[in-house]
C-alpha cells in the first residue's frame, strides 16, 4: 500500500445467488469442478478499483442496486469479494446498518461496551468516554433499558455516539443519517465535519445528494457494479444526474 493511502480496492468482484436452493452437497461439487457461474448469481461489483488518501471524504453514489452498499461492506470486511483485493490502514468505524453489532436482550449500558470493544476500544478507554458517549447520545433515561425496545432512532443516537467516540481512522456511513429526528441528525453531520477537518478518512454512501456535496470532496458514482466515474464531488453528481435525466442535457 502506499504511504498516503488508507484504502486501496484493487480490481475485486462480488458475486451474489440469486437462488438458494442449492444442497450442500452440489455445493461441494462445484466447488471442485470449479465449474462457470450460471445465470442464477448475480456480479454485484465488477472490477472495482480505487484508492482513497488519508483525510479524504468520499461519497458512494448511485441509484439502489449499483453495489454502493456491497462495496462499502467490502471495504468494513463484513463480506469479502471474489476475487481481488481489499487494503484499509488503520482503525476502522462502520455505521452500516443501524443496530448492527448490538446485542438485543442487552441494556444500552451493557450494548456500548459491547459495540465499544468491538471497534478496538479497551474497557478502560470505554469507562473514560462513557459519560460522554451517553450525552451525545441523549438518551441517558433509556440506558438501562434493554436495545430490542429502542427505535430505529435511538439505535442511531447510541451506535452514532459509540461509533466517533472509539476514535477510527476511518469512517464508513452507509445511508444511517436517514433515520432519526432532524435535529440529531443535523448534530452527526456537524460532529461528522469535525472529523473531517480533524484528518479522519470518511467513506459516506447516501441518496441525499446535499449531503454529499456537502461532506464530500469526492464521488464514486457506480453503475451496475462498475465505476462509471470518479472525480470532484460536484462534477461526479452532475454527470450521474444527467445520465439519469434528473437534469436537462
Amino acid at each position: 500500500m502506499k504511504r498516503d493511502n488508507v484504502i486501496e480496492i484493487s480490481n475485486i468482484n462480488k458475486w451474489f445467488s440469486l437462488h438458494h436452493n442449492y444442497s450442500l452437497k452440489d455445493a461441494f461439487v462445484n466447488l471442485f469442478k470449479r465449474q462457470k457461474r450460471d445465470k442464477s448469481q448475480f456480479l454485484a461489483l465488477s472490477n472495482v478499483a480505487f484508492s482513497i488518501k488519508k483525510g479524504e471524504a468520499v461519497g458512494l453514489v448511485g441509484v439502489n442496486g449499483s453495489g454502493k452498499s456491497t462495496l462499502l461492506k467490502c471495504i468494513s470486511g463484513v463480506i469479502k469479494p471474489d476475487t481481488g483485493k481489499v487494503l484499509v490502514k488503520g482503525k476502522i468505524a462502520g455505521l452500516i446498518e443501524v443496530g448492527a453489532g448490538f446485542h438485543p436482550d442487552l441494556t444500552g449500558r451493557e450494548n456500548i461496551f459491547l459495540n465499544g470493544a468491538i471497534l478496538g476500544m479497551s474497557k478502560e478507554e470505554i469507562n473514560d468516554k462513557f459519560d460522554k458517549i451517553m450525552e451525545f447520545s441523549e438518551i441517558p433515561q433509556f440506558i438501562d433499558t434493554e436495545v430490542r425496545f429502542y427505535s430505529s432512532g435511538m439505535f442511531l443516537r447510541l451506535a452514532f455516539s459509540v461509533a466517533i467516540h472509539s476514535d477510527p481512522d476511518v469512517f464508513l456511513i452507509d445511508e444511517i443519517l436517514a433515520v432519526g429526528d432532524a435535529k440529531f441528525r443535523a448534530k452527526c453531520l456537524e460532529r461528522i465535519k469535525l472529523l473531517s477537518k480533524q484528518g479522519k478518512t470518511m467513506v459516506i454512501v447516501s441518496h441525499a445528494e446535499q449531503q454529499i456535496r456537502e461532506l464530500c470532496t469526492r464521488a464514486i458514482w457506480l453503475n451496475k457494479g462498475k465505476i462509471e466515474k470518479d472525480g470532484q464531488a460536484n462534477e461526479v453528481l452532475d454527470a450521474m444526474n444527467k445520465f439519469t435525466g434528473l437534469v436537462k442535457k
